[in-house]
């Protein structure tokens, strides 16, 4: 029950309230933060998502329709771009804005013709085994569940399965990883000393968390992070135990702890720099990574001034590793961040000049080259160039098939299907990552 004077911001703060819920609860079952949530629930947030939408009114037992039904504030319009992008790639286009009264009912439609599953397919899909169902068993029930090994684990097996693992996850063959890596950590377990069978389990156990974030499962992103850091402060490798750490900064940042996810990896990151039982360029290259992870949160929880000091500290870090070792990778992988930084903060238009300095065919695996394309895929939505944050999906589709069954590229398709049906092809690109129509 409504009346005129009832917002959409308000409505969610009684339900959530009558709930006996916090924010920070509520915002965690978003995968948003605590301050993103007081924001929504104050009226300066406008939440237009679908997807977004629909988990808010499943969290608080309502139908979807009576949360877009509620006024909410007018939305942010796209900032105007100092100059134009030239490149061909990352041209811009020019697209129509609605405002918030028409753009309402349309969502309803959007609803009930684009995300709505038909008339029995919910129960077709129930009980289907994910690709992370051999992962939960393992966790849940210990190896005994697990097909019987065709050999027994060597060292040497092992090892080669740590380089199958990272192997196929650069080559964002999540499926086929996500089917070994339970058989891969109960080998692991068995061979060799106590320290050696900890560090090889915590080196698997940081891939499982890296594939639990990309397939969006913050269960097991939890689960499989803790199992990384318990094992890897047994093995006692600084390296291993510092990338364990950034998992479980990831961790804690999709649970909508900003500020603690970002103290988790700063602090390891000083902790590793006075570790001078690392080699100085192996402790700068990782170093880079956890303050790029760092800048990342701090972006998210909207603190610019920190993000931009963190991505700095990054890129000082890469720098010195490129130096210390002639390799670029570590400054092409603070780039990726930095574009994210600039997403995260609404700058998009500094984002998509970022990416025009960077060449996608030089980055060194699929998995950074879809997710850069994703990202400036997420720039151009931001500011509102539907057709060039096509382009970009497509070429992420190219570059990495499996990447595109990210929840991320599953809204951005929701978006371009709700803005620009048009587009050439977007109804099956939709369909290809995992958006449900009838």
């Amino acid at each position: 029950m409504t009346d005129g004077s009832l917002t959409f911001g308000r409505f969610v703060s009684l339900r959530r309230t009558a709930m006996g819920w916090t924010q920070l609860r509520l915002a965690t079952e978003l995968d948003r933060s605590e301050d993103w949530m007081s924001q929504v629930e104050r009226g300066v947030q406008q939440v237009q998502d679908v997807q977004l939408l629909r988990r808010l009114a499943s969290t608080l037992g309502v139908e979807i329709e009576k949360l877009m039904a509620l006024p909410q504030p007018a939305a942010k319009r796209p900032r105007s771009p100092r100059r134009r992008v030239s490149s061909a790639t990352l041209a811009t286009v020019s697209g129509a804005e609605e405002d918030d009264v028409r753009r309402r009912p349309f969502l309803t439609m959007a609803v009930a013709a684009l995300v709505t599953p038909a008339v029995g397919q919910q129960a077709a899909h129930a009980g289907t085994a994910t690709p992370l169902s051999g992962l939960e068993d393992l966790l849940l029930y210990g190896p005994g569940r697990l097909p019987a090994p065709r050999h027994e684990p060597t060292p040497k097996s092992v090892a080669a399965s740590l380089v199958s693992s990272y192997q196929e996850f650069r080559a964002a063959r999540y499926d086929e990883l996500a089917t070994a890596l339970p058989a891969r950590i109960a080998a692991a377990d068995l061979v060799g000393t106590s320290e050696e069978r900890a560090r090889h389990v915590a080196q698997l156990y940081n891939v499982a968390t890296r594939l639990t974030i990309k397939i969006g499962d913050n269960n097991l992103v939890a689960v499989t992070s803790d199992r990384a850091l318990t094992a890897a402060r047994l093995g006692g490798d600084p390296l291993i135990t510092a990338e364990a750490q950034r998992m479980v900064s990831s961790s804690w940042r999709r649970q909508g702890s900003l500020v603690r996810a970002a103290d988790i990896v700063v602090v390891a990151a000083e902790e590793l720099l006075a570790d001078t039982s690392v080699a100085v360029p192996a402790r700068l290259a990782t170093r880079g990574n956890l303050y790029a992870t760092a800048a990342y949160t701090a972006a998210k929880s909207g603190d610019r001034s920190y993000a931009h000091a963190l991505i700095k500290e990054a890129t000082d870090s890469a720098a010195a590793f490129g130096r210390a070792s002639g390799r670029v990778d570590g400054v092409q992988g603070v780039a990726l961040h930095e574009l994210s930084v600039h997403y995260e903060l609404g700058d998009a238009g500094r984002a998509i000049e970022l990416a025009r300095t960077i060449d996608p065919s030089a980055l060194p695996t699929p998995e950074r080259q879809a997710r850069f394309f994703t990202d400036v895929a997420r720039a151009f939505d931001q500011w509102g160039k539907h057709e060039n944050c096509y382009r970009a999906l497509l070429a992420a589709e190219e570059a990495a098939p499996q990447e595109i069954r990210r929840g991320a590229v599953r809204e951005l398709a929701i978006g371009l299907l709700r803005h620009d049906r048009r587009l050439p092809g977007v109804r099956d690109f939709a369909a290809r990552a995992g958006v449900q129509a009838i």
